[in-house]
């Protein structure tokens, strides 16, 4: 019997104790859900300590007459007659090309090869201690798949420029995180034309040394100020998912972001930016270059009913942080896309009358007017299918 009263104390105790957790565990969701009831201004939010990312990047030594450049496909396929052309051009520079071992492949009717394929082609070329430079064939699609196998380590070490825009906007990302500065630039897609437009052949007097200093007329969307930080960015619908990713050189703080755009709507363009924007991109900025949108939506109208820019819409949204903002340099997808030095430190002054855009790292500084500057144009559509836009 005294055991089996002390049994039931015992229960009734164990009763009691688990009646007033469940009790106590009540009144503490009801507090909860009453908090979380509230209105925003009573609930406090605890930021996330966010990565703290250095980009000091090194720029790879220039290039001499002799020297070899890769041509390799991270992205679309290329055709070997294309890529023949181009290597053509390469050759009458004083460059000898050295044609990737999996560059012709083809997946998909599409991507130029495997993942594995076009990551072996990217770590060929930062292995082989002759190359000094990769071009890459084209954009399209299929940079994004590669981040994850890329080692960072080999970038760094080899420290080699890479030259391409569009799709490979990812890469040059990736290369600014590794520590690398990089050229946005054309490709072997357009060398084979002839290689004879300030489009080609200041790439080749970039990697010669002949570094820009860029004078762009004025912009009605400027936004006027003074401002030095690393340069990144590249195509929006490029750049943009890359964020959070070992390719994303946002996390950086000083930065100035250049962005362009083919192809797409304003609601995708606003999409996109806004994803920056809530991402914090634009708080560590210091100033912001808009390149080229070509053939791009015009679905926006002001309260007049009238059709406003990209431009315009841009600088509404960046207006809050009173930075310089740079309206219509000639890069991207349309017939001028002058290069551009990735991961450089830059200065931008927008002034009423006109800006400038200056890298910071030593070369033989040229000055170029962009306004004077012209291409052999490009159908529309062809720079749509080269973009991978249409099929």
């Amino acid at each position: 019997m005294k055991y089996n009263l002390g049994k039931k104390l015992l229960s009734e105790r164990f009763y009691l104790t688990c009646k007033l957790w469940m009790m106590a565990a009540i009144l503490i969701c009801s507090f909860g859900m009453t908090s979380c009831s509230k209105d925003d201004d009573d609930i406090i939010v605890v930021p996330t300590p966010e990565e703290q990312v250095v980009l000091n990047c090194a720029k790879p030594e220039y290039l001499k007459a002799g020297d070899k450049v890769a041509m390799i496909s991270p992205s679309y396929f290329t055709p070997m007659e294309t890529i023949e052309k181009a290597a053509d051009v390469l050759r009458s520079w004083g460059f000898e090309p050295v044609i990737g071992p999996n560059v012709g492949k083809v997946l998909d009717g599409k991507i130029g090869g495997t993942v594995e394929e076009r990551v072996n082609d990217i770590r060929w070329a930062l292995s082989d201690p002759t190359i000094k430079a990769i071009l890459c064939n084209r954009g399209g699609y299929g940079t994004i798949q590669l981040i994850d196998q890329l080692p960072f380590d080999e970038v760094k070490a080899a420290r080699k420029w890479i030259v391409g825009y569009s799709d490979i906007s990812t890469l040059h990302g990736f290369w600014s995180r590794a520590g690398v500065m990089s050229i946005l630039g054309t490709m072997s897609t357009t060398l084979a034309k002839g290689g004879t437009d300030k489009t080609c052949t200041m790439v080749r007097d970039l990697l010669l040394g002949k570094v820009p200093r860029y004078e762009v007329p004025a912009h009605q969307q400027n936004i006027l100020g003074q401002a030095s930080g690393v340069l990144v960015g590249g195509n929006l619908c490029t750049f943009a998912p890359n964020v959070g990713s070992r390719a994303d050189a946002t996390k950086g703080k000083d930065l100035i972001f250049f962005v362009e755009e083919i192809g797409e709507n304003m609601r995708n363009i606003d999409r996109q930016m806004r994803l920056l924007k809530m991402n914090g991109v634009f708080d560590r900025c210091k100033g912001v270059i808009l390149g080229e949108f070509v053939s791009c939506g015009t679905e926006f109208t002001d309260e007049n009913g009238e059709v406003i820019s990209i431009e315009a819409m841009l600088h509404d949204l960046l207006a809050e942080y009173h930075i310089p903002v740079l309206c219509g340099f000639p890069t991207g997808h349309g017939d001028v896309n002058l290069p551009l030095v990735m991961g450089a430190p830059v200065t931008i002054d927008v002034r009423s009358d006109g800006a400038t855009l200056q890298f910071n790292i030593d070369g033989d500084q040229q000055a170029v007017n962009t306004a004077t500057i012209t291409a052999t144009p490009t159908p529309a559509a062809t720079r749509m299918w080269l973009a991978g836009k249409i099929e």
